[in-house]
């Protein structure tokens, strides 16, 4: 098996289970698991604040770590921590340990990206990194996919969910062991990245998508609940949409080498908007799932471009290159999240998703490059 297929199917498997299952699936179970260990809104909130935190410093010590004990062993160390987490909530005797859990389990995703460019960077030749990085990257669309399903299927049996959640986590530990090149960039330039134009260009972009996004990340459920009425089995459906339409991310290198970063990244960004504007305007249900579809496509599309902004950014730093990207992201939607909801509180869902949208189209105006050649920086 070549190196490319061998690291793109095992960080396909990584992010996958990281994202789709340790983080995203607590969300699609939280009715039933507050059924029985009553969670309550309070701590419900503390676990959205702990996710984040989570996430942010796990990604920045990844982005460390893979620099200095190599990819492999960060790979492994993402699934050992998702498993472990997973593996907690599945047996959680209270509300306060649920609460760990769930932080130490999303946590997993800081710690799974960052590890996955450095092993591309090592042992994939230059043709095929952006495409290998990108398809890895639609890992998080196809856990996504899967945990729709798995939680309707499930439904009451959560535990049991999250123990399998846990036991597909070893299995990738193992495999990443036996897959992962163990290289290290130890050797060369440490410490915080330069801020050249092409990173605070992806700084800005990145920050104002992630704000942007979470018009459905954080409220498509409750959207189209007041909208359209739906209730658990229709936001599944869109969840699935959404996932289903994520797997169009894996092209974004073929995109990006085809047509230029610039051009995607517009062009997409304005796809990301007007799905904002499908789903959140209830204008029914064919256009509420088709909108859903275009958003993850759109997202995870965008999210390929900012790896691949990162990583030429910083060339001889991968790992550090994803990270500023994605650690923005995570920003923005920390900061997007409360003002969509104020927006929601205050002129109404019409208001509210219209200026998303309008956030979404203004991150288009950030370029990675001067030359009409398509060259970053």
């Amino acid at each position: 098996m070549s190196p490319a297929l061998r690291i793109g199917a095992t960080g396909f498997a990584l992010i996958a289970v990281c994202y789709g299952f340790a983080r995203f699936a607590f969300g699609l179970f939280l009715p039933q698991i507050d059924n029985e260990l009553g969670i309550g809104t309070s701590l419900s909130g503390v676990i959205s604040g702990g996710s984040f935190a989570g996430y942010c410093i796990a990604i920045v010590a990844s982005a460390i770590l893979t620099e200095r004990l190599g990819a492999r062993a960060v790979a492994v160390g993402a699934a050992l921590v998702a498993a472990i987490g997973m593996a907690g909530i599945a047996l959680a005797p209270s509300p306060l340990i649920l609460a760990i859990a769930v932080v130490v389990a999303g946590s997993s995703t800081g710690l799974a990206s960052p590890p996955m460019a450095a092993a591309v960077a090592a042992a994939v030749s230059k043709g095929h990194q952006d495409l290998t990085n990108t398809v890895i990257n639609a890992g998080v669309s196809a856990g996504v996919a899967l945990s729709g399903p798995i939680a309707l299927g499930r439904a009451g049996q959560w535990r049991l969910a999250f123990g399998a959640f846990a036991a597909v986590a070893l299995v990738l530990a193992i495999t990443a062991a036996t897959s992962l090149p163990a290289v290290s960039d130890s050797g060369r330039a440490a410490g915080l990245p330069t801020m050249t134009g092409p990173v605070l260009r992806l700084i800005s972009a990145s920050f104002l998508m992630g704000a942007a996004s979470t018009a459905l990340w954080s409220f498509g459920g409750q959207i189209v609940s007041n909208q359209m009425g739906w209730g658990p089995g229709g936001t599944g459906l869109l969840w699935t949409c959404i996932g289903t339409g994520g797997l169009a991310g894996a092209l974004a290198g073929t995109l990006v080498c085809r047509f230029g970063l610039d051009r995607v990244h517009g062009a997409f960004l304005g796809l990301l908007g007007a799905s904002i504007l499908l789903v959140g305007l209830g204008l029914g249900p064919v256009p509420t799932l088709v909108g859903g579809a275009i958003f993850g496509a759109a997202y995870v599309m965008l999210t390929g471009v900012y790896l691949i902004w990162g990583t030429h950014a910083f060339p001889d730093r991968p790992a550090t290159g994803l990270m500023v990207g994605f650690l923005t992201i995570a920003v923005g939607q920390t900061v997007g999240a409360p003002l969509f909801g104020f927006l929601l509180a205050g002129p109404g869902v019409a208001s509210a998703v219209i200026c998303f949208a309008a956030v979404a189209l203004i991150a288009g105006t950030f370029r990675s490059r001067s030359a009409v050649d398509g060259a970053i920086e």
